[in-house]
Parts: C-alpha cells; sequence; structure tokens
C-alpha cells in the first residue's frame, strides 16, 4: 500500500497521552464529498412551539425528491434534523455538535428567531450556508449584510405592516391591539404595526406582551377587552394563540383575530382551537395547500409517495419552500463544488420563483422578498384568499 494513502486511512495521533485513530481523511472543503452533500435544520420536534417541527421534516421531503431524481451532479444529499425545544441554548448545542461532528456545507430552515440569533455568529465565523432560515426575526437589511446567510421569509416588520394596513384601510379598524410573544419575533412584528399605524396617525390601544412558554393569558384577554380593541395582531406561537383564543371565549371577548403567517396552517388550528380558528385572518407566504399551480402539484403528488406519515398542509409546504433555493443554487453551482460558487448562483437570483413570491438576491441585498398574501381560515379549516401578493408600500431597505 502507498505509505501517503495508508496515513491519510489509518492517522495514529498520540495527543496528550491518548491515541486516537482517524479513518477516514475529509475533504479540505467542508460538508461535501464525492458521493453526498451534508445539509442541516434545527427547529421544535418537541416543546412549546413543536407544532413548527414539521417544517424541519419538508426539508427532509424535497432532499428524498432530489435523490430520487438522482442527487446534484452525481452526489446523494445527506440531511440532519436537530431538536432545539424552541429554546436558543439548545439551537447552540445542536448546531455545534452538527458543524463539529458532522461536517455541514449548508443549513436551511431553522424556525425560531431566539435560536437563529443564538447561532448566527458561530455559523458566520465557520462560513457556512443558511438558505433559507425559517424565520424573520433577524433583520439582514439592519445588520451588516451577510456573506453566507439568504433570507426570503418576509421581514416582521413588514408583514405586520402589511396586515395593520389591511386592518385599517380595507375593515376599516381604529382601535388595533397587539398581542406578541415577548422575544425578538414578536417584538420585530409589534414595530411594523406601530410603524404603519404612525403613518394613519393611530396608536395601539394596548399592546401586551407574553412569554413563550406562558400557560395563563387571562390578564392580557382582559385588558385587550376592556380597551375595546376592535381587532387584536397576535404574534405568537400556536400554542399560545390557542390559549388566546380559548380565553376569549371564555370571557365572551369577541375581536376580529390577524396573525402572522405562522398561523396559517388552517386545518390544524381549527383542529387544535376546537373550531375557534374560524374566521382568524392571516398573511401567508405559500399558496394554499390545494393549489393546482404546476409545481405544488408535482410536490403533493410526490409527497403521497415520498412523505406518506405526514399532513399535506401549509407548514410542511413551507420546509420545501425554504429549501428549494439552495437545491437551484446547488444545481448551478456544477460539479466543481464550493461554497463560494454557490453564493455566486444565489446572488444571481432575479425575480426567481419557486413555490412562493418572486426571490431577488445579490451582493448588497440579503433578503429576496418583502411580500405575503392575506388569507382568512373559513369553516373546516379552508382557506380563502383575500389578497394576492401584497408587498410593504413602506419598506426602507430594499434597494432601488
Amino acid at each position: 500500500m502507498d505509505f501517503k494513502k495508508f496515513l491519510c486511512l489509518s492517522t495514529i495521533v498520540l495527543v496528550m497521552g491518548v491515541f486516537v485513530t482517524a479513518g477516514t481523511c475529509f475533504s479540505a472543503e467542508p460538508g461535501f464529498d464525492d458521493r453526498e452533500i451534508r445539509i442541516a435544520q434545527f427547529g421544535p420536534q418537541t416543546g412549546p412551539a413543536a407544532t413548527w417541527g414539521v417544517v424541519a421534516r419538508g426539508g427532509k421531503f424535497l432532499f428524498d425528491l432530489v435523490n430520487e431524481e438522482g442527487g446534484i451532479h452525481g452526489r446523494k444529499i445527506n440531511y440532519f434534523i436537530r431538536d432545539d425545544h424552541y429554546n436558543p441554548s439548545q439551537a447552540v448545542a445542536v448546531v455545534r455538535e452538527l458543524v463539529d461532528r458532522k461536517g455541514i456545507f449548508a443549513f436551511t430552515g431553522g424556525v425560531s428567531g431566539a435560536g437563529l440569533h443564538a447561532v448566527k455568529d458561530y455559523l458566520e465565523s465557520k462560513k457556512i450556508l443558511w438558505v433559507v432560515p425559517g424565520t424573520a426575526a433577524l433583520n439582514p437589511v439592519q445588520d451588516p449584510p451577510s456573506l453566507y446567510r439568504f433570507h426570503s421569509y418576509p421581514l416582521f416588520q413588514d408583514e405586520a405592516s402589511i396586515m395593520t394596513k389591511y386592518a385599517v384601510k380595507e375593515l376599516g379598524f381604529k382601535k388595533i391591539g397587539f398581542l406578541y410573544q415577548n422575544d425578538v419575533f414578536g417584538k420585530a412584528g409589534l414595530a411594523g404595526c406601530k410603524q404603519r399605524l404612525a403613518t394613519y396617525g393611530l396608536q395601539l390601544v394596548a399592546e401586551l406582551p407574553v412569554e413563550p412558554t406562558s400557560a395563563d393569558l387571562s390578564s392580557q384577554i382582559l385588558l385587550l377587552k376592556n380597551a375595546g380593541a376592535e381587532t387584536v395582531l397576535m404574534w405568537v406561537s400556536p400554542s399560545l394563540a390557542v390559549i388566546a383564543l380559548k380565553t376569549s371565549a371564555g370571557v365572551g371577548f369577541k375581536t376580529q383575530w390577524i396573525a402572522f403567517n405562522g398561523l396559517s396552517d388552517y386545518p390544524l388550528m381549527y383542529k387544535i382551537t376546537d373550531g375557534l380558528f374560524e374566521g382568524v385572518i392571516t398573511s401567508a407566504f405559500i399558496p394554499t395547500p390545494d393549489s393546482n399551480e404546476p409545481l405544488m402539484k408535482k410536490y403533493r403528488e410526490a409527497a403521497k409517495r415520498l412523505a406518506p406519515q405526514e399532513r399535506w398542509g401549509v407548514l410542511f409546504i413551507a420546509g420545501i419552500l425554504f429549501a428549494e433555493p439552495l437545491v437551484e443554487a446547488l444545481k448551478g453551482a456544477g460539479k466543481d463544488l464550493s461554497t463560494e460558487k454557490v453564493i455566486s448562483e444565489l446572488n444571481k437570483f432575479s425575480n426567481w420563483q419557486g413555490i412562493g413570491a418572486p426571490i431577488t438576491w445579490n451582493k448588497n441585498q440579503r433578503q429576496g422578498t418583502d411580500s405575503v398574501q392575506i388569507m382568512r381560515c373559513g369553516p373546516g379549516g379552508s382557506h380563502k384568499v383575500l389578497k394576492g401578493w401584497t408587498s410593504n408600500d413602506i419598506a426602507t431597505w430594499k434597494k432601488k
């Protein structure tokens, strides 16, 4: 055997008096070899936001479909999911484990605003791509543009601004309350709502924070009721939304609830609220699950085969949407793969569209879109589109 190959395949190193055997030589470029590309996602498979765990499994479906179709230039995608329990410190632990022990080329998704903040600097220092983060709690416009992180999830500020405009201009509400999760996610939505209201000379009649693990919202609901809120925007997790609606029903507080896209899985929300979600208006960043758009039909049919245990719904589809641009860029980068080549491909996106809104990225712009749709939950958890793709007309971040 060639001596150099022997050293590469079975190197024995004496470190601090301990023998360590390295059975494999890894590529100089972390995250892939001739056979595979290693991609990962962290998210709440358990804990207070476990409902959102299906997002990571939607990503798995897309990668399974890519592998079934032959992979990417001869390489299969090896995909890892880790549970962060919706806890930032756990997010740090699982991301470090993935990077240090598995060797990850890129991350996708990650439905935790606080978790994203906790790991973003670490991933940046490791020069690891993140396409697309599954949250808008980190504003890539306010931060120095990241070389490695590409966003298309509409900023919570933009989303809340659009929904507030709809509440005032099209529904005619003046007395508006805001119920928000007391973290970067909830505060970003609150900021967007207040920015929009300021253009109308209006102020919130109540702005009430709730902790992510709260189990009792009776005081907040009574304050909203006593303030006479005609509509309440809620920027909270599904579990908190359930508590809010059930508490409101219990005290006879009737208002028009308006929420962000994370609550737009209507069949699910209808079920877990015992039907109370009917009539709630939300934003949405994907077509309805029963859409007959060609790409949606392709995915829907393939999911019956590759993910029969999963319900075809908004959250599962969101995982597909987050991962689509990464797949497209990997294909465009060619056989001679590198992080730099994938970045170059992503920077060429100009109104590129998968199943979501058109995306535009370049070296100076890492936020791909600010557009959402507006929908209402109908009987049985059905979807009714109230307004198509709508952008934030007072957004200041877009490059002219």
